[in-house]
């Protein structure tokens, strides 16, 4: 095997992953944060409390969230074609990524927030404040910390997906591995891509507990 051209494709890869992760991380985090607040908002006896919206919403994402990724992928195909005019490739596979990380990220926010005193919720009300301040300004401030190893924790699902993302010639780790790995039955290719996967991951993991250790000491 050739190792200068390996170290090439396992470059190539690791750029793809983080194009991926990042851009995923974005949209589906903007997309989750829409959910948690909707969800939180609109429970019955909260905020905006709406039946309808919560029942609608809520059941929508337990459609979603037990579809194994890999085949939330083929599902997504005739969505990702009609936005994008790919099926294949890393640019398809952000399609599927932002759906399904928007869906887990929208319910972690949800359990987060709900997790906060209400009593600390009652106090704003009771000193005149309007309902999105509250939200905003009580609410979210109180769960920043949570919310951030939230975050973090949905890094780490997205780095999963897009190694998932490689079946479908993706790109990045998961096809590097699959690639040149395991079509090749060379272990060594494949114990590069996991032991780069861990050090991305770990990396994550120890600056998403310094953020949110600086905020729970405020």
């Amino acid at each position: 095997m050739d190792w200068s051209f390996l170290v090439e494709q396992w470059g190539d890869s690791i750029e793809k992953t983080l194009y991926m992760v990042l851009i995923t991380m974005v949209l589906g985090g903007i997309l989750g944060l829409i959910i948690g607040l909707l969800l939180y908002a609109t429970r019955p006896g909260n905020l905006l409390q709406n039946r309808v919206v919560f029942n609608v919403v809520n059941v929508i994402i337990n459609i979603f969230r037990p579809i194994p990724f890999i085949i939330f992928i083929a599902l997504m195909q005739p969505t990702a074609k009609a936005l994008i005019g790919v099926t294949t490739g890393w640019q398809a596979a952000l399609v599927p990524m932002t759906l399904m990380a928007g869906v887990v990220f929208g319910r972690l926010i949800e359990q987060n927030l709900v997790a906060v005193d209400p009593g600390v919720v009652e106090a704003a009300r009771s000193m005149g404040a309007g309902r999105w301040r509250v939200l905003f300004g009580v609410v979210m401030p109180e769960a920043l910390g949570p919310l951030i190893l939230a975050y973090t924790f949905l890094f780490i699902g997205v780095v999963d997906m897009s190694a998932v993302a490689g079946y479908i010639g993706g790109g990045g780790l998961g096809d590097f591995a699959i690639t040149y790995g395991y079509q090749q039955f060379d272990t060594k290719v494949t114990l590069l891509a996991v032991i780069t996967i861990i050090v991305l991951v770990q990396l994550a993991q120890m600056l998403g507990n310094w953020l949110a250790k600086r905020v729970m000491r405020r």
